[in-house]
């Protein structure tokens, strides 16, 4: 491909990079927006133990559906690359084999809420008040499993195609909805805890509703050889057993990440209550500005995977120059403006011990976030390429060796800027693994 023709294509692609990048950018931050209102709603009840009760009902629930976020991750990069040798047939059987699927695991969750219940409950320390309202919490909103996990396979389908607009339309209609039952069930009906796990449920299954609509509105007047035809093929092992090991890898590579994150906060409790504080919000401002980023990192995933039986490299090369770009303009910039602006954690917390821990360590949100926003950026290129195995290796490497030997040094040395290192070089091993890759993959 010329020079020549390479800028005419450009500017086409920038614009088609940039429309999905802003839907997935807005569908990205009404989760935390959601969650803000939440707490919210909580916090101005008289009894302070359900918002700590939510919290710790929270951690179970994100190592529950985290775990199975690779019915989301694993979908996006399949169907993308259907989309990209234009298969429509497949299109479907990848849709039928996920949502399946996700209909097991969301059973066999509602089975077993008990013994995950009673086994989660444990392993988490909290007095009796605080836990009492974590277990309420958690039995109104673990009905909402088989939704959750579905909304994982359709949002996965619907980025694969580009259709970001829907994507955005089901944030919309999942968070809204779950503000709206919130007030109804935790201010009118006085359910505290348990209305707002309930609330958190049933938007889900709203949303899933909405989603199935738009996938029935995809599916017009089929011919009923189709229907027999995906039936036939929807099972076929072969097909399964790729899915499987995609899926083995990205729930290693998951539970990698969450586990590096976990330890972090465990770390920093042992450097007593002001720090583990400070380092809880400095962590805040580091998962809302993932969110953001990810909104780039999605559409990566999109486009890699369309692109990925594209022969010439060019067109994965413009993917990669943008979105890095723009993934670190963000990252750098969110981490200057906080570091510039310490001022902005005032709306988070009024304790002043705290507030001048966060001045102290505050300043570690730029090398983090700088250098995280090309790691998400790289993840989701390489989800799109579904290298599995690759992305499964990386963050193995990434939480074993440049983020565990840090953290437990720091621990011996009872060093918080030490911790943060740690985080630093977990993002450092992230793009370094990720990035080399680059070099070596077929599709570099």
């Amino acid at each position: 491909m010329g020079v020549s023709r390479l800028h005419k294509i450009w500017p086409s692609f920038t614009v088609k990079f940039l429309k999905l990048s802003a839907a997935n950018v807005l569908s990205n931050l009404m989760v935390p927006l959601a969650s803000l209102i939440d707490t919210a709603f909580l916090g101005h009840l008289s009894e302070i133990h359900h918002l700590g009760g939510v919290a710790l009902a929270t951690i179970l629930f994100n190592y529950l559906y985290w775990s199975f976020g690779f019915l989301r991750m694993g979908t996006t990069g399949l169907t993308a690359q259907a989309m990209g040798r234009g298969e429509v047939e497949e299109l479907w059987l990848l849709l039928g084999r996920s949502g399946g699927i996700a209909i097991a695991i969301g059973t066999a969750i509602l089975l077993l809420q008990w013994p995950i219940q009673e086994l989660g409950f444990a392993l988490l320390n909290a007095t009796t008040s605080v836990q009492a309202s974590g277990i309420a919490f958690f039995q109104g909103r673990i009905w909402g499993a088989p939704a959750v996990l579905l909304n994982f396979a359709l949002l996965g389908w619907f980025l694969g195609q580009g259709q970001g607009r829907r994507v955005l339309v089901l944030a919309a209609i999942a968070n809204g909805s779950n503000i709206l039952l919130d007030y109804l069930f935790v201010v009118r009906f006085s359910w505290a805890s348990f209305g707002a796990g309930l609330a958190t449920a049933l938007s889900q299954y709203l949303s899933l509703v909405i989603g199935l609509g738009f996938v029935l509105q995809q599916w017009r007047n089929p011919p009923i050889q189709s229907w027999l035809a995906i039936h036939n093929k929807l099972w076929h092992w072969p097909a399964l057993r790729a899915l499987f090991a995609l899926n083995r890898d990205i729930l290693i590579r998951t539970f990698a990440l969450v586990t590096a994150f976990s330890l972090f906060t465990n770390f920093s409790s042992g450097f007593g209550e002001t720090v583990l504080a400070a380092n809880t919000l400095l962590l805040q401002v580091i998962s809302m500005a993932a969110y953001f980023i990810d909104g780039f990192a999605f559409t990566a995933e999109t486009f890699a995977g369309q692109f990925a039986t594209d022969p010439t490299p060019q067109r994965r090369r413009q993917l990669l120059q943008l979105g890095l770009g723009l993934s670190l303009f963000c990252g750098l910039g969110i981490g200057l403006l906080f570091q510039g602006m310490p001022g902005l954690f005032m709306l988070l917390t009024h304790h002043q011990s705290v507030l001048d821990s966060i001045r102290q360590y505050s300043v570690w949100l730029v090398p983090v976030l700088s250098i995280g926003s090309m790691a998400y950026l790289l993840d989701g290129y390489f989800l799109g390429l579904t290298a599995g195995s690759l992305l499964r290796n990386a963050s193995l490497i990434s939480t074993g060796v440049f983020f565990l030997p840090l953290g437990m040094a720091a621990v011996q040395q009872n060093s918080p800027a030490l911790l943060w290192l740690a985080m630093s070089s977990l993002m450092i091993g992230r793009v370094l693994t990720l990035g080399s890759s680059l070099f070596f993959h077929r599709t570099s």
